[in-house]
């Protein structure tokens, strides 16, 4: 499964340690995420992420592409709630395409591991059918 990864600045901490927590399992599947989430993932878990450009410069609208395109199954985004990140306008369109697509998304701790601990599972194999 294709699982992207998408942190706000303030919560790229909470990211890295939500993957060293679950290596094990993201370890068996393709991960994607921005070039700045994306080595810090690398770094604290040396997981594989395939890395678009960095947020800023239009990784999230890459990202968004592929949802478009399908070619994601899952997307984890810890958001910012306190205060507004300058990615926020571009990034909370992925949400509505996930929506839209039928992406399951998660932009909590509480849901991510719900849908860790599902793709684990293989309760999220039905996505095989939209591919």
């Amino acid at each position: 499964m294709r699982v992207g990864l998408i942190s706000n600045t303030s919560k790229r901490v909470l990211m890295q340690n939500f993957c060293i927590a679950y290596r094990g399992i993201l370890s068996k599947h393709d991960l994607y995420a921005t070039n700045t989430t994306g080595s810090l993932i690398e770094a604290a878990t040396n997981l594989k992420i395939h890395k678009c450009i960095a947020g800023s410069l239009g990784g999230v609208k890459q990202l968004e592409a592929l949802v478009e395109q399908n070619q994601m199954d899952m997307v984890i985004y810890f958001k910012s709630t306190e205060v507004a990140d300058k990615n926020d306008p571009s990034v909370n369109n992925i949400l509505t395409l996930c929506d839209q697509y039928n992406i399951p998304v998660a932009t909590n701790l509480a849901t991510a591991e719900l849908l860790i601990k599902a793709l684990d599972n293989g309760d999220l194999e039905w996505r095989s059918l939209y591919n």
